[in-house]
């Protein structure tokens, strides 16, 4: 429910919640629906559920008990802004990331509708990194909707890409990460389409990160573009003046 993960940008995963539903094309081949899935068959209790989802009281308080910071990736089994999670939990996971502080969230959602409806609710504590998956040129909209949210650090996940993404809304974005999708069925990515959007942060001075090519064998495939590997980060400030 709660480990150090291979995920290149994190640290760790905190799950509070496990289990989703397939929302946009990016869903079609989930990895967390597959893991979940096995650790069911594995008789593992805390996903007797499968992938349904399913609120998990008992590790709500995890992060505090980490002492040492570290940047924690919230939700990798689920959508925190899924339909099915009632407010008042959200509002508890939340509290527990302004508690402790001395960590680093990541939150992703393909859900934005719902995150912006709830941002008024919502202690955005500076320590509570907010981002939207964007895997195709028709989900942009997804990144207006983070924009107006009142997320103090502010990123995208291009994570599966699946097609070219031109004139990416940039302005108030402090991350892109980009990657291509892994495991079985694993959907091709273009070359040009990260090189593109590589060269869009750039023009507009926002930190690139490539996760990977990904494939059937992601390790092989790697995570090298064009000689050198894109690993930048955000300013602990955001919109702080960022060097390259």
């Amino acid at each position: 429910m709660a480990l150090s993960t291979s995920i290149e940008w994190t640290d760790s995963t905190w799950n509070p919640v496990t289990g989703c539903t397939k929302i946009s094309s990016g869903c079609n081949h989930c990895y967390a629906e597959r893991m979940a899935l096995r650790l069911q068959a594995m008789g593992n209790p805390s996903y007797v559920n499968g992938f349904n989802v399913t609120l998990h009281e008992d590790m709500l308080s995890l992060p505090l008990k980490w002492k040492k910071p570290q940047t924690i990736f919230v939700n990798s089994m689920s959508d925190l802004f899924h339909e099915d999670i009632p407010i008042e939990f959200i509002q508890r996971v939340f509290d527990i990331m302004s508690q402790a502080d001395w960590h680093r969230y990541q939150i992703l959602t393909k859900r934005p509708e719902r995150m912006l409806e709830l941002s008024p609710q919502l202690p955005w504590e500076s320590n509570i990194w907010m981002g939207v998956t964007v895997e195709a040129d028709n989900y942009t909209y997804r990144i207006e909707h983070l924009k107006n949210t009142n997320a103090k650090v502010k990123f995208l996940s291009l994570e599966p890409l699946l097609s070219p993404i031109s004139n990416l809304p940039l302005e108030g974005i402090d991350w892109v990460i980009v990657g291509g999708e892994s495991g079985p069925n694993a959907r091709s990515i273009k070359k040009d389409w990260v090189i593109d959007i590589r060269n869009q942060c750039q023009n507009s001075k926002v930190p690139f990160f490539f996760k990977q090519w990904g494939g059937v064998n992601k390790k092989k495939a790697g995570r090298e573009l064009e000689g050198r590997i894109w690993s930048e980060t955000p300013s602990l400030l955001p919109n702080a003046q960022l060097s390259f």
